[in-house]
């Protein structure tokens, strides 16, 4: 099957006369790297790999051990449809490797691979679709606030604006590079949109919200739009989640499903949310890595706070949406507070090591909260047994750093790394006088 998709791979640039082909990878923070090679080197790359410095790439390799080899997947291969004609184009994601063939341990693509490939073994397959918001902004200038394209709200209906038409225009080329799209509509804050997508294995999910960053900036520049997955852009105004639905399956049959269960959920599902639930402060650096992420991360503004779960309660962290006809094959659960600034590929990585420990440990689920928890006073919350996420980046860092089972699961490469890199963003963002406290206190003290 490999060999018969290189085939097609080599066949489909010759045939689409592409002129360039783009190694796609990402750095631990996930941020998208490539480098290009032309058709005539494809062959050789998807035999033998090439290599490139990783010293130059954030969270890579050292000085003294800089060379890596970057070896395509030729089933991640698509023509880039913005880009035609005699300038065509092609992507390809690659794993990264050292120069003896093994695995690089500052891959996050490779960290995924390893918790899916433990994941198969005990007969189980992870899926997951994500709920993507973002925002589109008049081209940014300096020192000014962002300006907004709409003043439209949830569902509003905004036919003739220019947000609308990036947003179709960016679900038909997801769809034409084979992303399936099963919602679109405008979110709740102005010019705020969401894009969700169809349910997949996790690793091609991650390749697609990689790419899926990618198209939604690349069309919104193309017609001087600026658009953003910054977790809190506007103050006073829902930020941007990026929700994720989880199921696993044996086979073709859904592991989270029970026709017996009130709730249509069986033990595994109800042990992998009660580790997601345990797991859940130690993981929170992962789903939401920045400063700006944990200024969503309050209440009033629907991102969860408190560490709950509850069928259809949206001010918890975990919500069990009710299939339609009781759907054993829609039987999943929702994670709600990663935001899409996160890396998909670690984020699935922790969220699926909490999971599994949850099953592998036999953790018991709590009760049910379905109250609206941004009602109730922490006495009450206590009295529940309620807690709440990391209140900043610094205190998701320090619940992160004493955690044996994120550290497992990214490995000591990455998971150090990711703790040096934040805690410096965290001691920038400590010292910066911001213009709230110049406004607030200059005059009046």
């Amino acid at each position: 099957m490999l060999e018969q998709q290189k085939e097609y791979v080599l066949r489909t640039v010759e045939e689409r006369g592409v002129r360039l082909v783009r190694l796609w990878f990402t750095d631990v923070l996930g941020n998208l790297k490539s480098f290009a090679i032309s058709p005539a080197e494809l062959e050789n790359a998807l035999e033998d790999g090439m290599t490139f410095d990783g010293s130059s790439i954030d969270g890579f390799s050292r000085i003294q051990e800089s060379d890596v080899l970057a070896i395509p997947d030729p089933n991640t291969f698509e023509v880039m449809p913005w880009i035609e004609g005699n300038a065509a184009e092609a992507r390809v994601f690659c794993d990264i490797f050292n120069l003896d063939g093994t695995p690089f341990s500052g891959d996050p693509r490779n960290v995924l691979r390893r918790q899916l490939d433990a994941l198969h073994k005990q007969g189980f397959t992870f899926y997951v679709a994500p709920d993507i918001e973002f925002f589109y902004f008049a081209t940014p200038q300096p020192n000014t606030p962002p300006v907004p394209l709409d003043e439209g709200g949830f569902f509003d209906l905004t036919a003739s604006d220019i947000a609308s038409s990036l947003r179709k225009e960016t679900i038909r080329t997801l769809e034409t590079m084979g992303i399936p799209v099963e919602y679109s509509f405008h979110e709740d804050s102005p010019s705020q949109h969401e894009i969700d997508l169809r349910h997949t294995d996790a690793l091609t999910m991650a390749d697609s919200i990689m790419t899926f960053r990618l198209v939604v900036k690349e069309i919104a520049a193309a017609h001087g739009v600026h658009a953003t997955f910054m977790p809190k852009p506007l103050e006073g105004l829902q930020g941007s989640g990026m929700h994720m639905h989880f199921s696993l399956f044996r086979g073709e049959d859904n592991a989270f499903y029970d026709p017996k269960d009130p709730y249509f959920l069986s033990p595994v599902a109800k042990q992998f949310m009660a580790g997601l639930l345990r797991h859940a402060s130690e993981i929170t650096a992962i789903t939401n890595q920045t400063v700006n992420s944990y200024k969503r991360l309050v209440p009033g503004f629907e991102a969860p706070v408190h560490i709950s779960w509850a069928r259809n309660n949206r001010s918890g962290l975990i919500r069990v949406p009710i299939p339609k006809k009781g759907n054993p094959m829609a039987t999943r659960i929702e994670y709600r507070s990663p935001d899409p600034v996160c890396n998909p590929y670690l984020a699935f990585s922790v969220l699926l090591a909490a999971g599994m420990k949850g099953i592998e440990e036999g953790y018991e689920l709590p009760e049910e909260a379905d109250a609206n928890l941004f009602e109730m006073d922490d006495l009450a919350l206590s009295k529940y047994g309620i807690a709440q996420l990391p209140q900043s980046l610094n205190d998701a860092l320090v619940a992160m750093e004493n955690s044996e089972l994120v550290a497992d699961a990214l490995g000591e490469h990455i998971f150090e790394w990711f703790l040096r890199n934040k805690r410096s963003e965290w001691r920038a963002y400590k010292t910066h006088v911001s213009q709230f406290e110049l406004d607030r206190y200059l005059k009046a003290l």
